[in-house]
């Protein structure tokens, strides 16, 4: 009789210590969730890229991360079906896209067909706003309306007494883009500027990339010789700002910004600037491309912002999928979340705004403005 009771007792404590070990999922306080992101290639885009993946390693399982095409324009159904199989893991609760590319606002209504519970989130959006913003649940872009003004005030500080814009038809048909393009020319008429339009290549043409690139550094030393070493140059597309910086400032010229505002994009491989171990690191690359213009003279007349805007968008994006999934926010669209999260990123300085088009705001599509970084200090 005692070895029986001894034995239930054992049981007993077993069974208790079994029940105390156990993990039961649905008590879980860790919220079961995964937020995908999807952005260039390395030769598109190596900065969201990189962001990226710096946010899968920051979270883990957490992230799961996909590409669009190189040449995303004729490729959209790729890009489109890279979305969709994000989407069939049921975990996967948010999307973020960096950039938003040709194909984004078919890619979420195909989506929404079977995941209407999907959260959107849609950085530099190429698409028509109305469109793009009727897709997503939030749409990131960075002030191209405003850069339209700053940018050539930007460049009469430098000294610019010329201002070429580089583009191409595709570019130029995007709304935002092709507004800035006129506010530029305008803004330079105001201030006495010299401007002219240049067609480039399109690097999604039978040129490609290395067309596109290879006609940059062909053409910036001509400019130069024909106007001078006070002219400012700007180009509308990413894969064009490293051939671009390096021309520059091997000729002297001027160089407000990129067509994506960042320390990142562009310097660093036209500055043969090492960023391993400091992806991550702003200030180490201001720092670092600093040195570089003051070698050549260059740190009042090459500029850039003080913030990655493509990787704030990701990060932004990223952290703000986590608050609306763990419930922290008001519905889809939380200003009161969203805005100090992306000044908390930028570590203040950036000014956040509401589309308009045709003078009716867009209350889900915000444009994000910050300031000059001034090397020479």
């Amino acid at each position: 009789m005692t070895k029986r009771l001894v034995a239930l007792v054992l049981c007993v404590l077993m069974l208790t210590a079994l029940a105390a070990c156990r993990t039961d999922p649905a008590t879980s306080d860790e919220p079961e969730y995964k937020i995908g992101i999807i952005t260039g290639t390395v030769s598109q885009g190596e900065e969201e890229y990189q962001a990226a993946h710096n946010m899968a390693a920051k979270y883990g399982a957490k992230i799961v991360t996909a590409t669009y095409p190189d040449n995303f324009s004729s490729e959209t159904e790729t890009t489109i079906a890279n979305t969709v199989a994000l989407a069939s893991d049921p975990d996967v609760k948010a999307i973020v896209f960096v950039q938003a590319v040709p194909g984004t606002a078919a890619a979420i209504d195909k989506v929404r067909e079977t995941r209407p519970d999907m959260l959107f989130i849609a950085g530099v959006a190429a698409e028509d706003p109305a469109t793009i913003a009727s897709k997503a649940d939030i749409v990131l872009l960075v002030d191209e309306i405003s850069m339209g003004t700053a940018m050539p005030k930007k460049a009469a500080e430098m000294g610019a007494k010329t201002f070429i814009h580089y583009s191409f038809a595709r570019h130029l048909s995007y709304a935002t883009i092709a507004t800035r393009r006129n506010l530029i020319m305008n803004t330079c008429e105001e201030l006495g500027i010299a401007y002219y339009d240049v067609t480039a290549p399109d690097p999604l043409g039978d040129a490609g990339v290395s067309g596109a690139q290879q006609f940059i550094l062909e053409d910036v030393p001509r400019q130069i010789e024909q106007y001078g070493k006070d002219t400012a140059f700007f180009s509308t597309n990413c894969s064009m700002q490293e051939p671009l910086i390096r021309s520059v400032l091997e000729g002297g010229a001027i160089y407000p910004q990129q067509c994506c505002p960042s320390p990142y994009h562009g310097y660093p491989a036209a500055l043969n600037i090492d960023v391993s171990g400091h992806e991550g690191d702003i200030q180490y690359m201001l720092n670092s491309v600093g040195t570089v213009l003051k070698e050549y003279g260059q740190e009042s007349r090459m500029s850039t912002w003080g913030v990655a805007v493509n990787m704030l968008m990701i990060e932004a994006g990223v952290k703000y999928a986590i608050e609306f999934l763990e419930g922290n926010t008001e519905g889809r669209v939380d200003e009161d979340v969203l805005f100090p999260i992306i000044d908390k990123i930028a570590k203040g300085g950036t000014v956040v705004s509401t589309y308009e088009e045709n003078g009716v705001p867009i209350d889900n599509f915000y444009l994000i403005l910050c300031d000059y970084y001034d090397f020479s200090k």
